[in-house]
């Protein structure tokens, strides 16, 4: 575990500020964070919230270390990533994680795009593709998950599930 920049208590927020267009780095305990955007907070015009301040927000709201524990155990039915794993990674794993994860997810996406609606392009290729991506992922978790706990019979009715879903139509 990371220690806090400014003591030596676990480092439970991990903040990337941009400074004059250079990522900097800050691994704080909920105290000094909290101290840190308090005064970044501050000083920044009320006109758009930075990510500093949605996240000051969540820490003037009560949100303790103990629940971001909570919250950072908790996880996608349907790919399996805990919100700790998004927070390391910047990554989520499938689509279904933004409905998991919206409290959480919804005030970055706003800060950061300005809009929580997607307006951009629709794959051509795949425009029903998504459904089925995340139906595939969340197939192949729960093999997976009934391969470990052996009940095999299940695992080789979620497989002929899976390649059902991938094979295509044969032709008569």
């Amino acid at each position: 575990m990371m220690k806090c920049q400014k003591c030596n208590k676990t480092a439970t927020f991990h903040i990337t500020e941009l400074t004059k267009g250079k990522p900097e780095e800050l691994h704080l305990c909920e105290d000094h964070a909290r101290q840190y955007l308090t005064t970044q907070s501050d000083e920044e015009p009320a006109v758009t919230p930075s990510l500093a301040g949605v996240l000051a927000h969540q820490l003037a709201v009560g949100q303790t270390a103990e629940e971001l524990a909570r919250l950072d155990q908790r996880s996608c039915p349907v790919c399996g990533i805990t919100f700790y794993e998004f927070r390391n990674q910047g990554r989520l794993g499938c689509p279904y994680d933004y409905v998991c994860f919206m409290a959480e997810l919804e005030p970055l996406i706003v800060n950061i795009h300005g809009e929580t609606d997607h307006v951009g392009k629709i794959s051509a290729r795949y425009p029903e593709g998504t459904e089925h991506r995340t139906q595939l992922v969340r197939l192949r978790r729960e093999m997976k998950e009934a391969i470990d706990e052996e009940d095999y019979e299940l695992a080789s009715k979620l497989r002929d599930e899976i390649r059902k879903i991938e094979e295509p139509p044969k032709k008569k």
